[in-house]
């Protein structure tokens, strides 16, 4: 049996609601959820079953110039083509074939079953055009208020490396202003560099979504105001039946309380951001995390040119 539609992305840098979306969109059992096969990391990178290409960097940057072997490798992950042998020969501690067994029978059982492919993958936002163009995946954009997403990585004690997206010079070509970055390599000040993270990545959605069909920006706040509204015609778009049981799960997982020591959790054998939540709830928490000079200094170094 063939798929039933185009595989689904679903990006937007780290923290803007990716894995909550993918998961939620997955509650239609029409779809086989994928943990970012661009992460770097492992897991859930390095995972050759999922993605036999060799990934170098967060952010990685695919466009035609260099989709060899990128092509070949997304091509069957999108359809469900599980990489037993590469798996195996590259991990085989009991946590990965545990891994290898999740993935590999999701894969073949979706496959059978004529289901479409589910990638969640905020790493791919800079990618998305390819995604869309020579893929065809429907992809599925997230953007989330710049000052909550700047509280969660400051919550987190993230940064960021901006030489992972500079020194790749078709990235740069293809998305000029990622040279507006520049100025922070070596930079200690972590809001000042997750604001300048945020900045650019508004800029490549909007002309993203200016240019290339298939994809749909989505407001985190608006989805998690009003999630049954918003999930209701994220199905419509994506071809996706909208059911009493989707409903019920969807229901459930944005109106739990959650435990405020945990920000990851696993899903399965992927360490993922998702857990139930109260969505409404959610919306302000990270806000929180930063003081009222902290906001205002976000707000200003986030204002974009005027067009």
């Amino acid at each position: 049996m063939t798929a039933a539609g185009p595989p689904v992305l679903v990006t937007g840098l780290p923290r803007s609601g990716t894995s909550w979306v993918g998961k939620m969109l997955a509650a239609s059992g029409r779809l086989v959820y994928v943990n970012e096969p661009l992460n770097p990391q492992h897991p859930p990178g390095h995972s050759p079953g999922v993605l036999d290409a060799s990934v170098t960097h967060r952010f990685q940057y695919i466009c035609q110039d260099n989709e060899t072997p990128w092509l070949e490798a997304f091509s069957r992950t999108v359809a469900l083509r599980y990489r037993w042998l590469a798996e195996l020969r590259r991990n085989h501690r009991p946590y990965d074939l545990a891994r290898m067994a999740k993935y590999g029978t999701a894969f073949g059982i979706g496959r059978l079953l004529g289901r479409r492919a589910l990638l969640d993958d905020p790493f791919a936002l800079f990618s998305a055009r390819w995604f869309a163009d020579r893929l065809g995946c429907q992809v599925v954009v997230l953007v989330r208020d710049p000052v909550s997403f700047v509280g969660s990585w400051q919550r987190l004690g993230w940064t960021v490396y901006f030489h992972e997206l500079l020194e790749q010079p078709l990235l740069v070509r293809d998305h000029p202003c990622v040279e507006e970055l520049r100025p922070f390599i070596g930079s200690q000040d972590r809001i000042a560099k997750a604001a300048a993270l945020w900045k650019v990545a508004r800029q490549v959605t909007d002309e993203l979504a200016a240019r290339t069909t298939n994809i749909k920006v989505v407001s985190y706040e608006q989805l998690a105001s009003a999630p049954m509204d918003g999930f209701r015609d994220l199905y419509k778009w994506c071809g996706l039946p909208w059911t009493d049981r989707t409903a019920q799960k969807i229901t459930a997982a944005c109106t739990a309380q959650r435990s405020r020591e945990r920000t990851f959790t696993w899903a399965g054998f992927s360490r993922t951001a998702y857990r139930p939540m109260d969505s409404r709830q959610a919306l302000t928490a990270y806000r929180h995390r930063l003081s009222s000079e902290e906001i205002a200094r976000v707000e200003t170094l986030i204002t974009l040119p005027a067009t």
